[in-house]
């Protein structure tokens, strides 16, 4: 059922399948690490850590087991010393990411620049 489809009857938006989907991808950090994942299709976790940046370890480790939880990202460990462990997308959050496509597309489109309040023509 689509956004529109509720004709303003929603009581809360948890019940939702908008708030479903929003919490399982919903917060700062979900998001970029599932493109980050798309863009490079298998990364080891301080991989990850680098490209996102100002991320601490906590938090990209209680993400990281939450989209696993969740079935967006799937997790392998290698048994070796020093522990090794690779994430990619799962299936189910590789259908997510024509959506995450779209959200790209929609802010090269409507970028407002800082100095002026102007949105910025796409390249």
């Amino acid at each position: 059922m689509g956004m529109y489809n509720h004709h303003g009857r929603i009581e809360k938006v948890d019940d939702t399948s908008f708030g479903y989907t929003l919490s399982l991808v919903g917060g700062k950090w979900k998001m970029v690490i599932m493109y980050l994942l798309s863009e490079n299709q298998i990364v080891r976790y301080n991989e990850l850590k680098r490209m996102i940046g100002r991320i601490t370890h906590k938090t990209l480790s209680d993400q990281l087991k939450e989209l696993e939880a969740s079935g967006l990202i799937c997790r392998k460990e290698y048994p070796q010393v020093p522990p090794k462990v690779e994430y990619y997308l799962s299936s189910r959050g590789a259908s997510l990411i024509p959506i995450l496509d779209a959200m790209c597309t929609w802010g090269d489109s409507n970028r407002v620049s800082h100095t002026d309040n102007k949105v910025i023509p796409p390249n």
